[in-house]
């Protein structure tokens, strides 16, 4: 009698637990990565001759989603999805702005001298943390530091 209640029990639980597992693993294998190009073009499939649904600048972050050959199906920091070529992006660590007014400071704290502004969706290059602050590098050279709350 028990020995039959433990084999219903993992077959109907069993392949539940086994999707859960897949459907988690999936969400855990996204790798972050960023654009290492000057501009690069993001497509509605993976291939040259698919639309291109915008652009991006250098440094911005995506969530790798997807591989098909040569093409990377992609999620960014508002939850957009699209495809790039694998040759665009690198292991870089990279951040965007998430607000609409963000201070970049001189040093990391709030008493640093204001060096410049950004508005949302503005991507940089991670160079270290300390604390809640992040030094970052923007694609033209500019380098401070912002608060962790304003990225992603």
């Amino acid at each position: 009698m028990k020995d039959n209640f433990v084999n219903r029990l993992l077959k109907y639980l069993l392949p539940t637990l086994v999707g859960m597992m897949i459907v988690v693993g999936h969400g855990l294998a996204a790798e972050r990565m960023a654009v290492k190009a000057t501009i690069a073009n993001l497509r509605s499939g993976p291939g040259g001759k698919y639309e291109v649904l915008w652009q991006v600048e250098k440094y911005h972050p995506i969530l790798v989603i997807e591989k098909k050959k040569d093409w990377y199906k992609i999620k960014d920091f508002e939850g957009d999805m699209a495809w790039i070529h694998k040759s665009l992006l690198g292991k870089i660590n990279g951040i965007i702005t998430t607000k609409a007014k963000c201070n970049v400071r001189s040093k990391p704290d709030k008493k640093g001298k204001i060096l410049f502004t950004v508005e949302r969706g503005v991507p940089f290059k991670v160079l270290k943390h300390s604390g809640n602050w992040i030094r970052i590098e923007h694609a033209d050279g500019e380098i401070g530091w912002i608060h962790k709350s304003l990225v992603w």
